[in-house]
């Protein structure tokens, strides 16, 4: 069956999904997915898998997809953060057989993708992300897609857009935030981005439109909007209502309101001027100006000449396991979640991580041997008596010598 693409991988593999519960790092595995679905959801994701641990681990695989896979929760779409083209891909080879998309997380601002180098701080490696969905869309049997975040400039966040979608991206997901938006900087989403890569999908159209010299061209145009056009009148529900802000749906006339003079309200431009927020305060340092969270400007008036720079902030040694920061004083070089497995399974120490699994195997030991002593006091004789004898005859011994 040939991969499908576009409106079509919308409709029939996704079924129009009109309800869909994002990925949640931890929290959407199969029971909270399959409870969505009872309560209405058309469409899931699986929590962001690191492609690299995937390709890596079968007991990553196992616990986080394998065993999950049930035929009541389809359609399903797999997430993977990922910053190497092949592994991206082989990673994604042995998932597709389960799910009926692959998605690249390029959306995730959180201090772990910075250190792991993928989600939104992948979004300035233009080079890098086409490589990445190019290989996907020619090696993989099902459709790629991808999440994003928008950059402060429109243009710019529009035109990223669209070069995930030439590379192969068959259905795009856009936070209208930044990268720097989170925590109690998050602030309210741009839906002026989000319109912009919406209205994108007739960018072709126009674009044709502009080039066409002939009069045969722009029938052409035409016909090709007005199929366009239909397709989404069959496709709308009842009751619908249009978006985008529109009073009427797009393929027909809006109303025209000519809008009334400006009125400059003095007091009120003299009040945002001298307005401070509750969480934020702008500050000039090294000539460039810096939003400092409230938690930062208290640190910042115990000690003034500490400095928020994340390129003077140290650098984090990898785990040799999974890529993640390692504990300082570990002696397996990992981080904690990988230090307690192997600790675990070769039963030793780490005072580094808190992990005492060797101290508590001898303590356990100990404490049965001495429950044998007291249940068994005749055992017990017998055996200092045997040492006794032990240490006499070395003694004698040692004086033989």
């Amino acid at each position: 069956m040939p991969k499908l693409r576009g409106e079509a991988f919308w409709r029939e593999t996704l079924r129009s999904a009109h309800y869909v519960v994002a990925p949640m790092v931890d929290q959407s595995e199969l029971a909270w997915r399959l409870l969505s679905r009872r309560h209405g959801a058309q469409l899931c994701y699986t929590p962001m898998l690191h492609a690299q641990v995937f390709l890596r681990d079968a007991n990553y695989r196992r616990e986080n997809l394998y065993d999950e896979a049930c035929p009541e929760d389809r359609p399903l779409i797999v997430q993977f953060c990922a910053n190497d083209p092949e592994v991206f891909v082989q990673a994604a080879l042995l998932a597709q057989d389960y799910c009926d998309a692959i998605d690249l997380n390029l959306g995730c601002p959180q201090m772990i993708a910075k250190r792991g180098h993928y989600g939104a701080f992948l979004q300035e490696e233009w080079d890098l992300l086409q490589r990445m969905i190019l290989l996907a869309n020619e090696k993989l049997s099902v459709p790629i897609t991808c999440k994003i975040r928008v950059f402060q400039e429109i243009d710019k966040t529009v035109k990223y857009a669209q070069m995930l979608e030439k590379a192969g991206c068959q259905l795009l997901t856009v936070h209208g935030r930044t990268k720097e938006q989170k925590g109690p900087l998050a602030g309210v989403a741009s839906w002026e981005h989000i319109q912009a890569v919406r209205l994108q999908v007739y960018q072709q159209l126009r674009e044709e439109l502009a080039k066409v010299k002939t009069l045969e061209g722009i029938v052409d145009v035409n016909r090709e909007l007005k199929l366009r056009c239909q397709e989404e009148i069959a496709n709308q529900k009842e009751g619908e209502k249009p978006k985008e802000g529109l009073p009427f749906f797009h393929w027909i006339c809006q109303p025209y309101i000519r809008p009334g003079p400006k009125e400059r309200c003095k007091e009120n431009g003299a009040s945002e001027k001298g307005a401070r927020g509750k969480r934020a305060l702008e500050e000039e340092e090294d000539g460039n100006a810096e939003l400092l969270s409230k938690n930062k400007q208290k640190k910042k008036l115990r000690n003034p000449n500490k400095s928020f720079d994340p390129s003077l902030k140290p650098k984090y040694a990898k785990c040799d396991q999974c890529g993640n920061p390692k504990g300082n004083k570990c002696v397996f070089n990992m981080c904690r979640g990988c230090c307690k497995k192997s600790a675990f399974k070769a039963t030793a120490d780490c005072p580094g991580h808190g992990l005492l699994f060797k101290t508590k195997y001898e303590k356990s030991l100990s404490w049965q041997s001495s429950q044998r002593v007291i249940q068994n006091p005749e055992v017990s004789r017998r055996g200092d008596v045997d040492v006794g004898e032990t240490a006499i005859l070395k003694e004698a011994g040692d004086s033989a010598v």
